[in-house]
């Protein structure tokens, strides 16, 4: 079997509490970053209003359509150029007592109105802030949700605390993963909340790899202390990490670079995620498990953790 290097023997447990310092930063970046924003940047999806894509058949800045906007009203709008190709997302908040199809086609009249060159209307999507707030909500549930059940299988399966660890990992990955969009005022929709999912279901299946190493570990070296077999078993998994990350990180860099506007979010999302990702797989989870043991079980917590592998 192929092997990124060939007889690893680096001390990963020993460089823990730089690994903290280096994941407190970033959550604390975030966590500013959320303070001056004042929260998410919510899109469409959960606060509710209307998007129009649109395509002009010649060059249209951003600066035009805000001015056409403003003889409506609406010259608050957000407006986005899509990729490049003159097509542009133009998103209006809801308005009171007019229908999506009512404010579509005032936007439509004012850019016929200030702008000669043709253009095409794409796409016109609605979500009512009714809507907006229950998929905020059911999100939120869903996320809090499966984050249990994980933590119930792995602790189950492996260990209590490993289990807690295992979560407590995931949390910084998609915290640090809003804080980089939060720090770049990316909106916040279905597909971001996906990307979110999908790191949180890449992230503990690289765990559970570590943790099932070690668990094989303890049976083979039982009179080990936990430290050596941690250190053991990550040095063991770490090329299937490494490899693994690498192969997501290309493609979802393909996708941030050539992927459009429109998935930019997703993409950079993801992007984070994966790094990340394999990031507290080796310096987050396994050492937040082997700082409870070391602080609150002692050689006897150790020995029952082997006994029961």
């Amino acid at each position: 079997m192929f092997q990124l290097f060939q007889t690893p023997h680096i001390d990963f447990i020993a460089y823990r509490k730089i690994a903290y310092v280096i994941s407190i930063v970033m959550i604390l970046i975030g966590g500013v970053s959320l303070v001056l924003h004042k929260g998410l940047n919510f899109g469409i999806d959960f606060k509710g209003g209307t998007s129009i894509v649109i395509r002009f058949e010649e060059n249209v800045s951003t600066g035009d359509i805000r001015n056409a906007l403003s003889k409506i009203d609406l010259s608050g709008s957000e407006i986005k150029s899509l990729g490049g190709k003159n097509e542009f997302l133009i998103y209006v908040k809801q308005i009171k007592g007019m229908s999506a199809t009512e404010v579509a086609k005032q936007i439509e009249q004012a850019l016929s109105a200030s702008i000669s060159v043709p253009y095409e209307v794409r796409q016109v999507d609605t979500v009512g802030p009714k809507i907006g707030s229950e998929l905020k909500k059911n999100a939120l549930k869903a996320a809090i949700f499966s984050l249990l059940l994980i933590m119930v299988y792995v602790g189950w399966r492996f260990d209590t605390i490993f289990g807690i660890a295992a979560v407590a990992a995931l949390f910084h990955d998609s915290f640090i993963a809003l804080g980089v969009l939060s720090v770049f005022n990316f909106e916040i929709g279905m597909k971001e909340l996906a990307a979110l999912l999908t790191i949180v279901g890449y992230s503990i299946n690289d765990t559970i790899v570590v943790y099932d190493r070690m668990r094989e570990n303890m049976k083979i070296h039982r009179n080990d202390d936990l430290v050596v077999i941690m250190n053991r078993s990550i040095n063991e998994t770490l090329t299937r990490t490494i490899i693994t990350a690498v192969t997501v990180f290309v493609v979802v860099l393909i996708l941030l670079l050539f992927g459009g506007e429109v998935n930019r979010g997703f993409s950079l999302a993801m992007l984070v995620g994966t790094i990340v990702g394999c990031y507290s797989t080796v310096f987050v989870a396994s050492p937040l498990a082997w700082e409870w043991y070391k602080r609150h079980g002692g050689g006897k917590q150790m020995r029952m953790a082997k006994k029961k592998a």
